[in-house]
């Protein structure tokens, strides 16, 4: 199987990955009647990276394993999940161990729910307490700058987060990040429920953030928003990936789209075609043996029911489909 870093290293001559995942696959042992052990499989075989510089977006469905895919790279999965594959940082193995000491440090997340924050703190403790300079005087000097920076007035330090509009709380969450020595920012569906204004000021912040150095991974279900400011769109379908395209091969019909399943998000979009397609990802619980995109592809051949694809480099981008070669 090609790496997918040649995608990056071709295209733009950038250096290593600063995360590497490679056919990673996550399961939760559960108890069905009789107590009789099952695995529930939520994500499969899945490969990705993440550039310094860059926003790489992960696209998919509500409740599809994103945010387990951020736990998981996190290291706070509960005691009943599988974790199989391989993840590297910075070159080295992303083990458990690495994972906890890197975690709220180089790599950082900014959840999905405004609830993140400790309702018993007052916002500054909550956003300075993430910093590991020791001078006291430094730190606050640095999180006034950062919350200048955000349009957080001085008044915020010393209220409690339920004295905050949603609004408002993105914006410490994302000082939070800044704040920290990150070097990765998982940022998990920040964006759901935001009109256009705050929904822009919100990718603004990310578009920053990489301008600065970081690798932004960023979870949503918004294709249009993620296409807004990400280099690269990772198209999450059933638990794995099925594409990594450039945004810029999204336009007109979907030419350069390399997966039957993009083509048909980019021409469900109202501006494109508006045409859905039939039929729904299948359940986590479902055993399958070839294509998971099988009963909805249209130029599915017999291969496809019974082979599993792999990740593959095919003209800029990686596909996960039988029918290219």
């Amino acid at each position: 199987m090609t790496n997918t870093s040649q995608i990056s290293a071709e295209k733009k001559g950038k250096s290593e990955a600063l995360l590497k995942i490679r056919d990673t696959s996550l399961s939760f042992t559960q108890y069905a009647s009789g107590l009789r052990q099952t695995e529930l499989k939520v994500i499969s075989n899945l490969s990705m990276e993440a550039y310094s510089g860059e926003i790489l977006a992960v696209v998919g469905s509500s409740g599809s394993g994103k945010s387990l895919l951020a736990h998981a790279i996190l290291g706070i999965l509960p005691s009943n999940a599988k974790l199989s594959g391989t993840m590297e940082y910075n070159g080295h193995d992303l083990t458990q161990k690495k994972k906890e000491e890197l975690r709220g440090k180089e790599i950082v997340l900014i959840p999905q729910s405004t609830t993140y924050l400790d309702p018993l703190m007052r916002i500054s403790s909550q956003v300075i307490g993430c910093v590991e300079e020791k001078n006291t005087e430094s730190r606050k000097k640095l999180q006034r700058e950062i919350f200048r920076k955000y349009d957080l007035k001085p008044e915020v330090e010393r209220m409690f987060p339920h004295e905050l509009s949603g609004g408002m709380i993105r914006r410490i969450l994302v000082s939070t990040a800044v704040m920290s020595s990150s070097k990765i920012v998982i940022a998990d569906e920040p964006t759901p429920g935001l009109d256009e204004k705050n929904l822009n000021e919100t990718l603004g912040y990310f578009k920053d953030m990489a301008n600065r150095g970081y690798a932004v991974i960023l979870n949503t279900h918004d294709i249009e928003a993620a296409l807004k400011i990400s280099d690269k769109i990772a198209i999450f379908y059933a638990g794995t990936i099925l594409e990594i395209a450039n945004t810029d091969d999204f336009t007109g019909e979907g030419e350069k789209l390399r997966h039957p399943y993009t083509r048909a998000l980019w021409n469900a979009l109202p501006q494109n075609k508006f045409q859905a397609i039939k039929g729904q990802q299948p359940m986590q619980d479902e055993v399958i043996e070839g294509c998971f995109f099988y009963d909805r592809c249209s130029t599915r051949n017999e291969v496809c029911s019974k082979c599993i694809p792999h990740l593959k480099m095919f003209d800029g981008g990686m596909v996960r489909c039988n029918n290219v070669s």
